[in-house]
């Protein structure tokens, strides 16, 4: 018996072909955690007063974890979507918070609007969001009126307005993390190499 030693070329990111590099990035997207993402959700969904269903996940070094229930498809087809699941009750001052929290219009615009449409009402409507396949549907809910549904088209709006901003967070996200420069500096943070097709070398 004998043993030999094979040399093989490896390649740094930033020294690949387009092709190795697109291979590269389907890898890494196989990575992909979006928890950051959730956390921000989570945090701006509460400031509006929405609070997000969570579902068990179990850890790798054991116990649990609650994820957000958020289920999406994108992020170029017909059929993306973007739906969640919880509970909408009126946030005294979330127009004030949510300026003091962002400067994104679209969030800001969201509190303004279910304000407003909370008014009529005295600030007593609720909604439940929950998901059939891949279509989020709202009740919305008179909580003093022995929570009878009302045809509320100004809250329902507001939560899929919520949905879509949530939707256009990810994909700005998923376009920066399949950029050659996020790829570049990950790659060399974490001092990876590849092989001329792209391929991971350990």
């Amino acid at each position: 018996m004998r043993t030999i030693t094979i040399e093989k070329e490896v390649f740094k990111f930033d020294e690949l072909s387009d092709e190795a590099k697109d291979n590269v990035r389907t890898w890494l997207s196989d990575w992909g955690d979006w928890s950051c993402s959730y956390d921000d959700f989570v945090r701006m969904g509460e400031i509006l007063g929405i609070e997000i269903d969570t579902r068990p996940v179990k850890l790798m070094g054991g116990g649990y974890r609650g994820k957000p229930k958020i289920y999406w498809s994108g992020f170029y087809q017909q059929s993306d979507y973007l739906t969640f699941e919880g509970r909408y009750r009126y946030a005294k001052g979330a127009v004030k918070a949510m300026k003091a929290e962002t400067n994104d219009p679209e969030l800001i615009r969201i509190a303004e609007a279910l304000q407003a449409a909370q008014r009529p009402y005295f600030y007593r409507l609720e909604a439940i969001m929950s998901t059939r396949r891949d279509y989020m549907i709202v009740e919305v809910e008179d909580r003093e009126d022995n929570y009878r549904e009302i045809p509320d088209k100004d809250v329902e709006e507001a939560m899929r307005d919520f949905a879509h901003w949530m939707f256009k967070q990810l994909r700005n996200e998923y376009e920066y993390r399949n950029s050659d420069e996020y790829i570049s500096e990950t790659c060399e943070a974490n001092e990876y190499e590849f092989d001329e097709k792209g391929r991971f070398v350990k």
